[in-house]
């Protein structure tokens, strides 16, 4: 079963929402799961970007910092029908015209992906670029747990999901509620 608290959470259904998803808890408990370079490598290694963790340093992780907060603010005007702000349309743009990872066919069949944070970051960045400039950006949703921040894409029948994941926030909502309407009865 997936952990809320595990920083390799990929339930939002797109690459840049998963990024954003990275940062827990934004308006309350706020668990930064990319605060350190071996977290950041780490996060990359585990979303499928490059086969193993790069090398990251301090400087790495202030830039996948600030582009998960301008993709985060992207994700925010978007679901609230605003107008995209240009500093953060800049700099989603400036680091998706980056190189992404190259990938190689290995005579197993299997994909090889190689590079270097900043190809994945690249990567992450084009995700965001093509969520937010596509015609289905409108089923960018927020999990319906209290708490929970995680954004993610609505691809259900009638747009019906309310939480990132059923397993956790779904549950951990329906187990809140079944207390509540217990403890009323009592």
């Amino acid at each position: 079963m997936s952990s809320f608290d595990d920083p390799h959470f990929f339930v939002s259904g797109n690459l840049a929402l998963n990024f954003i998803g990275t940062l827990i808890g934004r308006r309350d408990e706020r668990r930064d799961m990319v605060r350190t370079p071996a977290a950041l490598g780490d996060w990359i290694r585990a979303s499928g970007l490059l086969d193993g963790a790069p090398e990251c340093d301090d400087a790495t992780v202030r830039a996948a910092v600030e582009l998960r907060e301008a993709a985060y603010r992207l994700a925010q005007a978007v679901m609230a029908g605003e107008a995209l702000a240009d500093a953060d349309r800049r700099r989603i743009n400036t680091v998706a015209r980056g190189p992404i990872p190259d990938t190689a066919l290995r005579p197993d069949g299997t994909v090889q992906r190689t590079g270097d944070a900043a190809r994945a970051l690249a990567a992450v960045a084009r995700s965001a670029v093509e969520l937010f400039g596509d015609p289905e950006r409108g089923r960018i949703k927020e999990c319906g747990r209290e708490g929970c921040t995680r954004l993610y894409l609505d691809t259900s029948r009638g747009a019906a999901r309310r939480w990132c994941d059923m397993a956790v926030c779904g549950n951990r909502a329906k187990s809140a509620a079944f207390r509540a309407r217990h403890a009323e009865l009592s």
